[in-house]
């Protein structure tokens, strides 16, 4: 629900690299793919600082030649890297560049993508008014005929339905995204409306239902390689295990979600996996989980 690739493919416009046209970018164009390509590059090797970075040089080549769409792509961008990095407000600035609308119009798309990722931060910090409002704006910038967030808007209206103690509302939710990610073929949000089911299903005291939910969640994220998302569907199969008193099934949940924590640079995952493991020793109750963002 940190997933660095559920809003917006972080290779957006380096992808544009790897089959070039017969005539070249304008030179303005061509800085702003080799910082994104640079930002891809950190990113996918840890260094979250240094893709920060080249995001933001990336805003700030596209502002000298006015491109509205790659200022909105990588300020999106960047804002999903100050999440993980745990700078909220840096988060919430770099999206103001689309949200506080200046003199440029952003396409209606990438505001939806901004106002979501807004809604995202806030639920984080469970700031739960605040979410909602910005979830209604990204469901208006929108439309009723939708677009590639949808699926995203439906997932996070079940994570604050589960918030406010609503599960039925929340599964609603979350059956919703499913269907509309699978007819699109969005394996990374179907991935996320199955581990809020599971989710759902550990709160309402149903370990097997939870179980099925995680493990098709989890094999999806392995094929998409998404470490963090691995990460969280590990901890709540560990947590269905402990739900239905399996101490062993749930330790090995929580030490291979360690490994892939520690694995991924997130140093806070890893210390969380190891603190449930030590916490079976005198505890195998299911912690009630809140999901992770998307």
């Amino acid at each position: 629900m940190r997933s660095l690739r559920a809003v917006l493919p972080l290779a957006l416009l380096a992808a544009c690299v790897a089959q070039p046209p017969v005539n070249p970018p304008p030179f303005g164009e061509a800085a702003v793919i080799e910082a994104n390509r640079r930002a891809d590059t950190y990113l996918r090797s840890g260094d979250l600082e240094g893709a920060a970075r080249q995001y933001r040089e990336a805003i700030r080549l596209a502002r000298s030649v006015e491109d509205a769409e790659s200022i909105a792509t990588n300020a999106i961008n960047l804002s999903i890297v100050y999440q993980r990095l745990g700078r909220a407000d840096d988060a919430r600035a770099s999206l103001a560049i689309l949200l506080e609308r200046g003199q440029l119009a952003y396409p209606s798309e990438r505001m939806a993508q901004a106002a979501l990722r807004r809604s995202v931060l806030d639920l984080e910090e469970r700031r739960t008014a605040s979410a909602n409002e910005w979830l209604e704006r990204a469901a208006t910038y929108c439309g009723q005929r939708g677009c590639a967030v949808s699926s995203a808007i439906q997932n996070v209206r079940g994570q604050l339905a589960l918030e406010a103690g609503r599960p039925d509302q929340a599964a609603a939710s979350a059956k919703a995204a499913l269907s509309t990610s699978r007819s699109t073929g969005d394996r990374a949000e179907s991935a996320n409306a199955l581990r809020l089911l599971g989710t759902i299903s550990i709160r309402t005291g149903d370990a097997g239902a939870a179980a099925a939910y995680l493990g098709e969640a989890l094999a999806i994220d392995r094929e998409l390689a998404a470490p963090r998302k691995i990460y969280l569907d590990l901890i709540a199969l560990g947590r269905a295990s402990a739900l239905r008193g399996d101490r062993g099934a749930a330790r090995s949940f929580y030490e291979r979600a360690r490994v892939v924590g520690e694995a991924d640079r997130d140093a806070d995952g890893a210390a969380q996996a190891r603190a449930l493991i030590d916490a079976l020793g005198d505890n195998v109750q299911a912690r009630q989980p809140a999901p992770g963002p998307p």
